[in-house]
């Protein structure tokens, strides 16, 4: 594992701590991290609730790296508090791409030791330039 990774991974690994919020939601069981093409870090965690108004880690971290003005994702991760690390999901995969078009030569961590770009993983995407 490259040495941007391994910082990466112990960023997510940090705050990836399950705390129960209520009777109807939780947070933090995955921790996610990424760098940008500017090198900077951004961190994020989910946010699980017992109706459809949770979040991945993913989009948290990519809404704070928005938030500073940056978009394009050299390199991503996602953590879980049991240890395991996760590829996101099909819908943080079209959000990571939707936010920049570099983004499809992001670096994702899938599992340990496994690491692919971005475009491997949206193999039959859909692309459109009206919006």
């Amino acid at each position: 594992m490259d040495k941007d990774f391994e910082k990466l991974v112990q960023e997510a690994k940090k705050i990836a701590k399950k705390r129960i919020l209520s009777e109807y939601a939780s947070c933090g069981h995955v921790g996610c991290a990424l760098m940008t093409k500017k090198g900077n870090v951004y961190t994020g965690i989910c946010i699980d609730s017992n109706c459809n108004l949770g979040r991945c880690a993913e989009y948290a971290a990519i809404a704070e790296m928005l938030k500073h003005n940056e978009s394009e994702i050299k390199k991503i991760v996602s953590y879980s508090a049991k240890g395991v690390i996760y590829a996101p999901c099909g819908s943080c995969r079209e959000l990571i791409r939707m936010v920049n078009n570099n983004n499809l030569e992001t670096e994702v961590m899938v599992k340990e030791n496994k690491i692919c770009k971005l475009k491997e993983l949206l193999p039959e995407m859909y692309i459109t330039k009206e919006l």
